[in-house]
Order: structure tokens, then sequence, then C-alpha cells
């Protein structure tokens, strides 16, 4: 089996790491992490730095906040690409501007190596359960070589073509995302303020044209003000953020998209990211 560099690992990225072990595959992670222990007792190995991790690896996966900590952890000293063996596979599974995306796949092809840009969208629950959506940009040689490893993380995997669409796709992912939170926690309020039971509208509601795994899982939540972030609001103010950025490269005005993300903006103004 190949072995395989995972550098991040956070709600999302430890789940995801740990999968892979749990499939067989040997890891490695950054020792510096606050979870590496717990990835080492699980059977990882651990190093500390991420040239490092890129010298003793076939395939490196990154899951990290934004395009600034990618490229930071790509170019920045003890940098991927100063230990990246040609014939390599990058992977980035984070959620970050397509631009940013196709700008590492330059980078990388220059060395020989291969990459994917694979963001994945089901949160906690879905990196937890093995059962994310996966969405791929880059080559079908690529995509194929990556399959297995992907099947390790998620169930609906999509190759969606070149470098650069994972990202878009999963911009476009967050902005229906983010749009349907809204409209399920407006809806919502208006019932609780008419004194309707939202236990009972929720059932109607999923029986319904309305039916949406947000209004599933995130009305189960809502009725029950349980908010512990499974995805933080910061995060997803920023994958918005990435997709008004993509509206604006190509003249697409995104009226919603921009009213959901000035609501997330009040809320990290409150301190609630």
């Amino acid at each position: 089996m190949e072995k395989i560099g995972f550098i991040g690992l956070g709600i999302m990225g430890k789940a995801m790491a740990l999968n892979l072990l749990k499939a067989g595959y040997p890891v490695a992670v950054l020792e510096k992490n606050k979870a590496a222990k717990e990835l080492v007792a699980a059977g990882a190995k651990s190093f500390t730095d991420s040239s490092s991790i890129a010298k003793n690896s076939d395939v490196i996966i990154t899951m990290l906040p934004d395009s600034p900590e990618v490229e930071e952890v790509v170019l920045g000293t003890g940098g991927i690409l100063e230990g990246v063996k040609a014939g390599s596979l990058f992977i980035d599974m984070s959620t970050i501007a397509p631009s940013t995306a196709k700008n590492l796949y330059n980078l990388f092809k220059e060395k020989g190596v291969e990459v994917l840009d694979a963001p994945v969208s089901g949160g906690q629950v879905g990196a937890e359960s093995a059962s994310l959506s996966i969405m791929v940009g880059g080559s079908e040689q690529a995509f194929q070589r990556a399959l297995p490893v992907f099947q390790c993380m998620g169930k609906n995997i999509v190759h969606i073509g070149k470098p650069g669409d994972g990202q878009t796709t999963k911009a476009c992912n967050q902005m229906v995302v983010g749009m349907t939170i809204n409209a399920v926690a407006e809806a919502f309020t208006l019932a609780k303020k008419a004194g309707v039971d939202l236990e009972k509208m929720r059932e109607a509601l999923l029986g319904g044209f309305a039916q949406s795994r947000i209004l599933d899982l995130h009305g189960k939540r809502i009725i029950e003000r349980n908010f512990a972030p499974g995805f933080k609001v910061k995060l997803h103010r920023k994958d918005m953020n990435i997709a008004l950025q993509a509206g604006k490269e190509f003249s697409v005005p995104l009226y919603g998209t921009a009213q959901v993300a000035a609501h997330m903006d009040a809320l990290i103004a409150q301190g609630k990211g």
C-alpha cells in the first residue's frame, strides 16, 4: 500500500486520517499537532516537519483551514516542496480558492508531482463515518490512483474535471449549504414566534418538497438548542468569501451568498465564530 502523509488534524482531518489507518495504510503526521499522539497511538508515524513527511510518503494529503495555511505548508521553510519526490501525488482536501489550487498544480508539475484538489462535504459526522462527499479536480490518471484512498474516507466521490474544478464545486456546495441553513433558521424562528410545535413542523417538512439533510440535522439541533460546532461559522464564512471572489472573477452577482456571508460576519463579531 502507498505510504500517506497527512497534514492537518483538525475536527475533520483527524477522523479522516484515523480512517486511513483503519484501512491499513501507513500514515505519517506532524508531531507538533495536538492530535498527533492519538494518531501515533493508532499506528501512525510522526515527523518534525512537512518536508520530512513528503520525503517519506508516496501520497501527501493536506486538510487545512484556508489558502494561506496550505501555501505555508507547501512553500514555507521545511515545506512539502522541499522534500517531495518526483512521482508522488499531492492531494489538497482543504477548501481553498480555485486560483490557489491551480497555482499549486503548476508548482508541483515542475517537480514531476501529480496534484488533485479534492475538497469534501459532510462535516464531522461524514468524516468520522467515512461517508464524505469528495469533489475532485485534476487528471483522470491521478484520480484513479487516489480513488482507493478516497474510498477509505468518503462515499460519493466524483471526478469533476480539470485542476481547480473541485474547489469551484466546493464553493458552489457551500453557497447552497449556507443559504439553506439561513432558510431553515428563518423558518424555525418564525414558527417559534407563532407558537408552532417545531418537532411536528420539522416532521411535516421532511415529508415534503422542503426536505433536506440540513432541515433534518440542523433543524433538530435548532430545536434542541445544540450549537456545538461540527463545522465552525468562521470557516464557513471563509468559504462564502471564496464563492464571492469567484463570482467577481466571472462577473456573476451572488446576492443570496452575500447576505448569508453578512449574517456570518455578524455572528463572528458577537464572538460566535
